[in-house]
């Protein structure tokens, strides 16, 4: 091999795998599947190798195809690294792909990321939500703004705040059908279940005074986006499991009453990335000012 191929080929290249397809990786690129299918063939020819297995649904890696990837990645990282590095000022510069879950997202993330895009102008941010766990180097996720404890060990995680999941329902819902005084009553009541990202559905892991024990609940309504769960609650439909960011205005107000006081579920507020914030600039920036602005960190836990 005389010539080194291009960091742009590279690129297009790296996209078409983790997409599995040249039509997905066109229309992130903003490019047609003609310049795709164009720029990882001359990869091929510059490489002496075939990187990928072609059918008519879908593309993947061959055997070679897995090794130059993961080459490709760490160079395209490193240049990204020298990149923050020099960068006028220090400031870091370049795309960064945040990830959260819907709910929190839109409400606290959103915000914050308008902020986060004013104090570093050198940044392109590209925010994606999704209501369910997603597998963060597939889907090319740098950074994902997460609310729960349970965190692949593989991944780097950083507590940016303490968060818990509390019981409640509305004061009409609990006039008409009674407050349950244990966890075994909830299987009596109108559960409002939520497909959190962390936790099989219908089933609640609770932690109280007897330590942590798990209750089956269900019910007439459910949902996998928890605003809506939010709302059946306060026009009085059940009982629900939800976040404290997210009700603690409604308890307060008295449009909902907290259920079974003793029992909570723990769900810290999480920065979770697949590498070392030392590995980029511009990652370790986005991680320190949601540190600052969601509530302080305890240091990074690897569990």
């Amino acid at each position: 091999m005389n010539n080194l191929p291009p960091l742009e080929d590279l690129r297009v290249f790296c996209l078409v795998a983790q997409r599995a397809s040249f039509v997905a990786a066109a229309e992130e690129l903003g490019s047609s599947p003609a310049y795709v299918s164009k720029r990882v063939k001359a990869l091929e020819q510059v490489l002496g190798a075939q990187l990928l297995h072609r059918s008519t649904r879908q593309v993947s890696l061959t055997e070679n195809g897995e090794r130059v990837c993961r080459w490709a990645r760490d160079m395209l990282d490193q240049i990204g690294q020298l990149r923050d590095e020099i960068a006028a000022g220090g400031a870091p510069r370049g795309l960064v792909r945040i990830g959260s879950s819907v709910g929190f997202g839109r409400r606290h993330v959103a915000p914050l990321i308008s902020t986060l895009c004013q104090q570093f102008p050198g940044l392109e941010i590209r925010f994606d939500v999704f209501d369910k766990l997603v597998d963060l180097v597939a889907e090319g996720i740098d950074l994902d703004i997460r609310i729960g404890n349970d965190i692949a060990p593989h991944l780097i995680a950083r507590r940016l705040a303490r968060n818990w999941r509390v019981l409640c329902a509305a004061p009409a819902y609990l006039a008409a059908r009674g407050v349950p005084r244990t966890l075994e009553a909830l299987a009596q009541h109108d559960c409002l279940v939520t497909k959190e990202r962390d936790h099989p559905f219908g089933i609640w892991r609770m932690t109280g005074p007897e330590g942590e024990r798990s209750v089956k609940v269900g019910g007439r309504l459910s949902s996998n986006h928890g605003e809506i769960v939010t709302g059946w609650a306060l026009a009085g439909h059940g009982v629900m499991l939800r976040s404290m960011w997210d009700v603690a205005a409604d308890l307060e107000a008295g449009r909902l009453v907290q259920v079974l006081p003793d029992y909570r579920q723990d769900a810290d507020i999480w920065a979770v990335y697949p590498s070392r914030l030392s590995g980029s600039a511009r990652v370790r920036a986005c991680v320190e000012f949601f540190m600052r602005h969601l509530g302080g960190a305890t240091g990074e836990s690897t569990t």
